[in-house]
Formats: C-alpha cells, structure tokens, sequence
C-alpha cells in the first residue's frame, strides 16, 4: 500500500513547496521546521490506520468514552538526516519508543557508492508496529537496510515507512525488495528522474546538508547520511 499526501490539495503542499525552495532553503531553522511540521502531518495520517481502544475519561463533570490509540509505535529514523522528520513524528507519537540507524554512502575509488549500516539503537520492536522514517527515498537501499536492521530487534506487526520525496526508482524497488504484507510506504512526491549520483530530480538537495551544513567529506570518500 502506498499513500502519495502531495496527490491531494492541503497545506501539506506549501510545506513541500518550501522544502524544496532553494531560497527558503538558505534559513536552515525553517527547512528544519517544514520537515518537522511534514512529519506531523505524516503522524496524523499514518494514526488514522492504526488500532485504537475506548478508554473512560473523567471529565470535572462525568465521565467521557474517547477512542486512543492501543499501542504506541516504535519511531525510527536514519542518521542524520532524518532527525527533524523523526521530530515531527514524535511530536504526535509523544508517548513512542525511539529507535535511531547509523548507514551512510560509502564510496569506492570510482566514485561507486553502496549504503553502509554501521549501528542502531532501538528498543524491541517484536510484534509492534514501526514507523521508519528517511527524508529522501533515492534508489530504496538505505530504508531496506533500515528495515533489515530493524529486523535484529525482533518482528514487527507492521512498518510504515515515511520520506517526504521519492524517485520512482525508489518505490519500484521497495516493491521488490519488502515483504508486501508487512510495509506501507507514505511519501509526500514522487519524482522521476535521478543524477548519475543517485540524486533525486528535481528532489531538494542534500536533506542532510540542508538542515545542519555541509559536512566534510573523509579521505575515504564516506558520505555520512
């Protein structure tokens, strides 16, 4: 299942709008904070699938029946770029266990790169439902290792994974490449044509950079994410 936020007219595309500006680019605060308010909208979203219980709510006047959430998720997000998405997230999963993957582009004396997974740190996510967020979806290998990754902490009910701008290339290979039964993708675009560097077109940039500076780049060629 796949949900596309940008297909329908909100305000989530004002945000998206502004992300991808790259004058408004140049205030590192605002992008960071279009991302957050991005993953808040995400969040409200993704609780609409989610399971929820009636709870007894005593009010100074009586008693309320309101419908909250059964089980909180676990949020998890991939260093460092996806820290003001995962932000978002948590703003409205405010009761949420944390999970955080370290993977990074390694590049080899070519300039060929592969996406390294170096740690994570995650409490257990046996039978419980994940939401796996990564601002940019480029060619789908750094949110599969995200997902193989998550897989050393136990089974999860059910992983929604979030970024905010997707290549096709991307989508099509996380529809090969994850068990169908246990994944929603939510995306907030989806753009067609990547660099020779695995950039998206016209995508946004370098989330990474763009929220907080560029970084230097090891003699080794490492790209941290």
């Amino acid at each position: 299942m796949i949900h596309i936020l940008g297909e329908n007219n909100s305000l989530f595309n004002q945000f998206i709008a502004e992300i991808r500006d790259e004058v408004v680019q140049k205030d590192s605060l605002r992008f960071r904070r279009n991302l957050e308010r991005v993953g808040e909208i995400f969040a409200y979203e993704i609780s609409k699938q989610l399971e929820f219980k009636t709870e007894d709510v005593t009010t100074p006047l009586g008693v309320a029946k309101v419908p909250t959430l059964a089980q909180q998720p676990v949020l998890a997000t991939i260093l460092r770029a996806g820290l003001p998405l995962h932000q978002g997230l948590l703003n409205y999963f405010d009761q949420g266990e944390n999970c955080f993957i370290s993977a990074y582009r390694k590049y080899d004396e070519g300039g060929e790169f592969h996406i390294e997974f170096e740690y994570i740190s995650s409490p257990s996510v046996e039978d419980k439902i994940v939401i796996l967020s990564d601002p940019m979806l480029a060619t789908g290998a750094s949110m599969e290792i995200g997902y193989r990754a998550l897989l050393e902490k136990g089974t999860p009910k059910h992983v929604h994974m979030v970024s905010v701008i997707a290549s096709q290339e991307g989508v099509d290979y996380l529809k090969k490449h994850m068990p169908q039964n246990n994944y929603t993708l939510w995306i907030g675009a989806i753009d067609q044509e990547m660099t020779p560097k695995s950039y998206i077109v016209p995508g946004l940039g370098d989330a990474g950079d763009l929220a907080y500076g560029v970084k230097m780049d090891s003699k080794k060629k490492t790209h941290n994410r």
